[in-house]
């Protein structure tokens, strides 16, 4: 069962890699969720630079009764990051994961904190 999740995500991964590529313009929002966290990293794939990150994994978000919670705070604070750097025009990348649960609460709380995609 678990092998067949993980080839399903690579495929849909290198699907998405194809076609979504991040510039200085329009830089990617990538994605990454474990079992505990959700991490969020605004990137630049033409100079290969993150230009703003954010997680779950800080001291203050075990404060949330539920991962979807904490996501929804980590969507938000992304954004707010990236607005300080001028940056309100992104292209989403999900990394292979379903657009559902935990990944679409982060994109609720970019979308609430101001970023478009």
């Amino acid at each position: 069962m678990k092998k067949t999740k993980i080839k399903r995500r690579a495929k849909i991964r290198l699907k998405l890699k194809k076609t979504i590529r991040g510039n200085s313009v329009m830089p990617r929002l990538s994605i990454f969720r474990s079992n505990k966290s959700i991490y969020a990293q605004i990137i630049d794939d033409e100079k290969g630079n993150t230009l703003v990150s954010a997680s779950s994994n800080i001291k203050g978000f075990d404060k949330f009764e539920n991962k979807n919670k904490a996501a929804l705070e980590v969507g938000k604070i992304v954004a707010e990051k990236a607005l300080k750097k001028g940056i309100n025009l992104v292209k989403f990348d999900r990394g292979g994961y379903l657009y559902h649960g935990r990944v679409k609460s982060l994109a609720e709380g970019a979308r609430e904190g101001g970023l478009k995609f």
